[in-house]
């Protein structure tokens, strides 16, 4: 026990426990608007773009977790900022293929890791009985927190990310964390 949490009750514990995971989350957020201009689920969906290139946007959204409409709600976004090009397929009109452009190639190359590849890491590291313990344990605490029937996508992003850089709006990065769409957000 660290010399912080000494006389802390359990409960209060459990709670600091929580609260530095939720740190955790909005530093790294933070990092990601501050260091490449885009959210979490904005990086994730553009290197899978590259990772699938050349790619249809279902499939896309299909490996970043997220709903065929929120993706294309970041794609517009990533195609204005020039990180993307969309365009017809030659093979099928109706069909369109999405590819990373050498600038967003470049944003790829200078990003951080995202929070939730490092943890993944760690947690394959784990014997299986003690993922399924973490796992379980997590789902308790969420249903007890009130969270446990909320759908999320398997991202570790804040709705608190600093909006001052310009990169999103509060609207975006709610849509994108929550693999939703609710408005119009305000991205560069």
């Amino acid at each position: 026990m660290n010399a912080i949490n000494e006389g802390m009750s359990v409960e209060h514990q459990i709670v600091a426990a929580i609260r530095q995971i939720v740190r955790a989350v909005d530093l790294q957020s933070r990092r990601l608007v501050e260091n490449c201009g885009l959210t979490g689920p904005q990086l994730a969906t553009l290197h899978e773009a590259a990772r699938l290139a050349p790619a249809s946007p279902s499939a896309i959204a299909r490996a970043v977790h997220l709903s065929q409409g929120t993706v294309t709600g970041i794609l517009q976004r990533l195609e204005r900022r020039g990180l993307i090009a969309r365009r017809r397929s030659e093979v099928d009109r109706r069909a369109v293929i999405v590819e990373v452009t050498a600038e967003g190639q470049k944003i790829l190359g200078g990003a951080p890791s995202l929070l939730q590849d490092r943890f993944k890491e760690e947690l394959e590291r784990l014997e299986t009985w003690e993922r399924l313990m973490i796992l379980s344990m997590l789902q308790r605490v969420a249903g007890l927190m009130g969270a446990g029937q909320i759908d999320a996508a398997p991202h570790l992003i804040s709705d608190a990310v600093n909006l001052a850089a310009g990169a999103v709006s509060a609207v975006d990065v709610d849509d994108e964390a929550n693999g939703t769409v609710r408005g119009h957000g305000s991205a560069q």
